[in-house]
């Protein structure tokens, strides 16, 4: 049986893209069961529509609170019986009423190096630290989510990217975002050989 991924998202979703052409190619030896997104208008929703995916969205019902919310989305992945939840753009720090369910199963990326700009703006606060002469590099990490801890967890992969001088906000976001695309899918694949994180 091949594995299963269930993919969270709450953005366009090129890195879902990603995903589901690894797995068409054969290079990510597993399958996109479900993508779920907070969002209703978010584009991997769309994507993954077209993709022949099942898309659902759950929406974050008034006045619900964080553990509330993650216990229903916990109900609707494990219902797609996943061997990974893959958290490709999700926009929500997950409480343990999700990760609970889901032991060792949880995959996060991140556009930043292990201990560096963990939660959001992590590539426009490299690019300022750049702009001030502080760095000439930033990165992408893929990592396990164990916990409540931000972009804390244990790293799986990491990948390492150049800031040129020139570089604007969507110079360096592209050559990022082509970097996780790789980093991610490749890194899955090996999760996916080897059963267990590598």
């Amino acid at each position: 049986m091949r594995p299963r991924i269930v993919v969270l998202a709450s953005g366009a979703g090129s890195n879902l893209q990603a995903i589901v052409e690894a797995c068409r190619a054969g290079s990510l030896p597993a399958d996109v069961v479900a993508v779920v997104s907070n969002r209703a208008d978010a584009g991997a929703l769309a994507r993954a529509a077209d993709a022949g995916v099942p898309a659902v969205h759950v929406a974050l019902h008034p006045g619900e609170s964080r553990t509330d919310y993650d216990a229903r989305l916990a109900d609707v992945v494990s219902g797609f019986d996943p061997h990974w939840v893959v958290l490709a753009g999700w926009m929500r720090i997950l409480s343990m009423s999700f990760l609970g369910w889901f032991p060792g199963m949880v995959v996060n990326l991140h556009p930043a190096l292990p201990g560096e700009f963990p939660g959001t703006q992590a590539i426009e606060r490299a690019l300022a630290e750049a702009k001030q002469g502080l760095r000439e590099h930033t990165g992408v990490m893929v990592h396990l989510v164990p916990d409540e801890g931000v972009d804390s967890g244990p790293v799986l992969s990491t990948a390492t990217v150049r800031i040129d001088p020139g570089d604007t906000l969507e110079t360096l976001a592209a050559r990022i975002h082509a970097t996780e695309h790789h980093l991610l899918t490749d890194t899955l694949a090996a999760l996916c050989r080897t059963g267990a994180p590598a």
